[in-house]
């Protein structure tokens, strides 16, 4: 049985690289590497660093729940509902994606262009939720129909942002997490990208053709690298409870879903460490928190017991298949604004505007 009363679950976790002493962080566009300055108890500045995003964390913690190798849920929550894109041309429809890959998961342009029998995804998610003009968003309601749907959505949050929803009701995040690493150090290494090959990159060739130089592939080319060492890093994760009550479910299916969040967690810490090529992290002591993390087969054996109970309240189960096709009529171009310039009075132009007009 797991506690639901509380507001908040937060978990913190001890972690250490796997090998050696380095790690690789996260890197972002026009960024790279998120350093940022925290505060230690007595407010001395610490230099730290984001390992992980809590973007990328709904991602990794979401993934444990999927089976790539099958492209279909685990075993475990297979009967529950999720949406299951296919490609149009066929059959065999092909497989393509489902609402529990999709970076907007029910809000994807692949679920929502995708049609149901002879009604677009769009229209299907509005009449389920029931969204109309001059009408209030019912939460309570929309996240019952959410549970026929996929019900991790209510786990991984959600924002119907689209024009055909009105109100655009956005679900937040009930599960999040991050990875920060603290008192950081840059580790510079380097390498050199060999070509056993192409001894040079100019000039011309043997037949006097342009010889391709790096941006092709060719060539040896030296490069830096920048890795980080740490005295501590940590993962982080809320599980917010308050949030599922809020949506006034059956308590087995809100102790579910809260069940469902924490195996998430304890599945991703002992399987899904390895975050980038260089970034293999381990557990590296107790994890500790406002709650005592159950052990995975506590977690399993609570979820079989619960998901009968919630799998018969709903109006479907297993995947709900829909067929998407990249065949859309093309929009017409919008006018840029700019004024036709006319030619300038020719004798040619002179001769054929008087055609034009007595044709």
């Amino acid at each position: 049985m797991i506690d639901t009363s509380a507001n908040r679950i937060r978990l913190r976790a001890p972690l250490r690289p796997a090998l050696g002493s380095r790690f690789q962080p996260t890197g972002f566009p026009d960024l790279g590497a998120a350093e940022f300055t925290s505060y230690n108890d007595d407010g001395a500045p610490v230099r730290s660093l984001l390992v992980e995003s809590t973007q990328s964390m709904a991602n990794r913690l979401e993934n444990t729940t999927w089976d790539p190798t099958q492209q279909a849920p685990i075993a475990l929550l297979s009967d529950l509902p999720h949406v299951e894109v296919r490609h149009a041309d066929g059959p065999p429809h092909r497989f393509l994606t489902s609402s529990r890959q999709e970076a907007h998961r029910l809000a994807s342009p692949f679920v929502r262009e995708a049609q149901l029998e002879d009604r677009s995804m769009a229209q299907v998610i509005g009449q389920r939720l029931d969204l109309a003009n001059h009408k209030p968003l019912d939460y309570p309601a929309m996240a019952r129909s959410l549970m026929s749907l996929d019900p991790l959505v209510l786990l991984h949050g959600c924002f119907f942002n689209q024009k055909a929803w009105p109100g655009q009701p956005r679900f937040a995040r009930a599960v999040s997490g991050a990875i920060e690493a603290h008192d950081i150090e840059q580790a510079i290494s380097g390498g050199r990208k060999s070509d056993h090959v192409r001894h040079t990159t100019s000039g011309e060739g043997d037949e006097g053709t342009a010889l391709g130089g790096s941006s092709e592939g060719y060539g040896s080319i030296p490069f830096s690298r920048v890795e980080y060492t740490a005295r501590r890093i940590e993962a982080q994760f809320s599980v917010d409870v308050q949030l599922l009550r809020s949506y006034g479910l059956t308590p087995h299916t809100t102790e579910l879903l809260t069940t469902l969040a924490l195996w998430e967690i304890r599945t991703f810490l002992e399987t899904g460490l390895r975050l980038r090529t260089a970034c293999d992290l381990d557990l590296a002591g107790d994890i500790q928190g406002t709650a005592l993390l159950p052990t995975t087969q506590q977690l399993t054996h609570r979820l079989q017991e619960l998901l009968p109970q919630t799998i018969a309240e709903l109006d479907h189960t297993g995947p709900l298949t829909v067929l998407w096709s990249d065949d859309k009529p093309k929009k017409p171009r919008k006018p840029t604004g700019k004024k036709t310039v006319p030619a300038p009075a020719t004798t040619e132009n002179a001769e054929a505007q008087e055609e034009a007009a007595s044709a």
